[in-house]
């Protein structure tokens, strides 16, 4: 990857990428305080439509279609259970005690894209679950520390991949994370696994979707037939947490964060 290819930020580009960050949280604490048993996540999607829309923002999913892929139906994903990511909300599918979710969203404001995903606990969890959510977020904190002018792309990687191992669960090395700016998906790719010292120069203005994708058993995932639903292969849990975050002369910047 040449950094060639990757738009730096200016500090007003920063500043706009901020603005629009707020509503992706916004939206997310909105959905994620609707997550309770006998909800659809159907339902969850109107609550984020409904905020997103109230804040002026425009959906980057609705109508996404890359690499030929049927249009995507709908402003979130919910990804219940085994679904890693890119789960598509239905009126059909009901949230029961005990479930673990990943809810993605991503917008559009002042000509720049924010996106974040939580994974949320409905109502009282096992313990793998507990420790799967727990574990892949302290692994996403992880890689945002790493990500410092003068440091390597696959530090942040390293950093995923090396926290998740350690607690006997696995990286999803299928997806990765992403530049992100006047588009959703920008250069360079974020893997969540890597050699530490390695990949391209981190340097100020970068922006980052950092994204682990963790499994509670094997990393292997198959694709269902609407051509999005990602599901691991073992059908055994899976969590999905991600920011936008901004690398600065002060270190990093969490954009979709209050």
């Amino acid at each position: 990857m040449s950094s060639s290819s990757i738009t730096l930020k200016t500090a007003e580009d920063l500043t706009k990428m901020r603005r629009v960050g707020l509503i992706v949280a916004d939206v997310l604490d909105a959905v994620e305080a609707a997550c309770r048993p006998g909800v659809s996540t159907w339902e969850l999607n109107e609550v984020a439509n409904e905020v997103m829309t109230k804040a002026g923002a425009t959906s980057a999913f609705l109508g996404y279609a890359p690499h030929g892929l049927p249009p995507y139906p709908a402003v979130i994903c919910t990804s219940v259970n085994e679904v890693v990511v890119h789960g598509i909300p239905r009126k059909d599918v009901i949230l029961e005690d005990g479930d673990v979710i990943g809810i993605d969203f991503a917008c559009y404001k002042g000509g720049f894209c924010a996106d974040s995903a939580r994974s949320i606990g409905v109502g009282t969890l096992s313990e793998e679950a507990r420790r799967l959510i727990e574990v892949t977020r302290q692994a996403l904190d992880k890689a945002i520390a790493a990500c410092v002018h003068g440091n390597r792309l696959e530090d942040i990687g390293w950093a995923v991949q090396s926290h998740v191992e350690k607690h006997g669960f696995s990286v999803v090395k299928e997806f990765s994370g992403h530049g992100i700016g006047r588009f959703m998906h920008e250069s360079p790719a974020v893997p969540n696994f890597g050699s530490p010292g390695h990949g391209l120069r981190l340097k100020r203005g970068m922006v980052l979707a950092i994204e682990p994708m963790v499994s509670a058993g094997a990393e292997d995932i198959e694709i269902l037939g609407d051509g999005w639903t990602a599901v691991t292969q073992d059908r055994r849990l899976a969590a999905h947490v991600e920011h936008s975050v901004a690398i600065t002369g002060e270190g990093p910047v969490i954009l979709t964060r209050r």
